[in-house]
């Protein structure tokens, strides 16, 4: 595969490049940059910092990748940006490495999305087949699983969990943890239901979707505390497995709060 550097481009002493990469006109790689098989820079991209970016990932102009967070603590310690395999990373985009109150690594995992103007915070975890529409803002050391969705304009808070398969209706302000498979809804955002477009898309059966909804109603009625109903669905769903995600998620949060509906009746998707 061959290496197509535009003679405008910067590329300083160290940087690794990868067999196959495009590197396009004014962009600019640091030296401790490594960029994977058949990456490509479109234009004006700026890329810094411990980061790498693996094969086949395409940045186009005017994103900052790797510069250093946006935190007042950072001292100038080693820390990394590490971009997954196979993602889309449009005009404008910013994600910074990690710092040393969390971690020092901000991880992006493969076949992501991240439209115009999305920010990555440092220290935040995303994982695969993610989605961040234009303008979504992801604070400092939020954790999101794999299949989430977030609307134009939405943002998380710094410390948010956001569980696998969720999605983060337009323009919502999430300060709360979301499910997996929850739809949230709303600034500052309630849990809207489940989300049931998206499970049908990715090949969950009508009586998978059906225990799941049906384990969303029972954790979030009206009778007893939150952890009690918990171990009454863990208790009547003891072989299944989408619904002991819900679970986990929920204990392993300890006292963080979790986004719920406004309505515990009435909210149910």
């Amino acid at each position: 595969m061959e290496t197509v550097i535009h003679p405008t481009a910067i590329i300083e002493d160290g940087a690794k490049i990868g067999p196959g990469v495009k590197i396009g006109p004014f962009c600019t790689v640091g030296p401790e940059v490594a960029l994977g098989e058949g990456c490509q820079l479109m234009s004006h991209v700026a890329l810094a910092g411990r980061t790498t970016v693996g094969p086949r990932t395409r940045i186009f102009p005017f994103a900052s990748i790797g510069h250093i967070p946006q935190d007042l603590k950072y001292k100038g310690e080693a820390s990394t940006l590490e971009i997954g395999a196979d993602c889309m990373i449009r005009e404008g985009v910013t994600m910074n490495p990690g710092t040393e109150g969390g971690g020092l690594r901000t991880v992006i995992g493969d076949r992501c999305a991240f439209l115009a103007n999305s920010h990555v915070g440092h220290d935040t975890k995303v994982g695969n087949d993610c989605i961040l529409s234009n303008n979504v803002m992801l604070a400092g050391h939020v954790t999101v699983g794999d299949f989430v969705i977030f609307g134009g304009g939405s943002a998380v808070i710094q410390f948010a969990r956001v569980g696998s398969h969720a999605f983060v209706g337009g323009m919502s302000g999430l300060e709360n943890d979301l499910i997996p498979y929850g739809m949230a809804m709303g600034n500052r955002a309630h849990l809207a239901g489940l989300n049931i477009i998206g499970l049908r898309r990715r090949g969950f059966t009508r009586e998978q979707i059906h225990d799941i909804r049906r384990a969303y109603r029972l954790l979030f009625a009206d009778e007893g505390t939150l952890s009690e109903r918990v171990e009454d669905v863990a208790g009547e769903f003891d072989d299944h497995p989408f619904v002991h995600e819900i679970l986990d998620f929920i204990r392993e949060g300890k006292e963080r709060a979790i986004c719920t509906p406004r309505d515990p009746v009435n909210s149910v998707a």
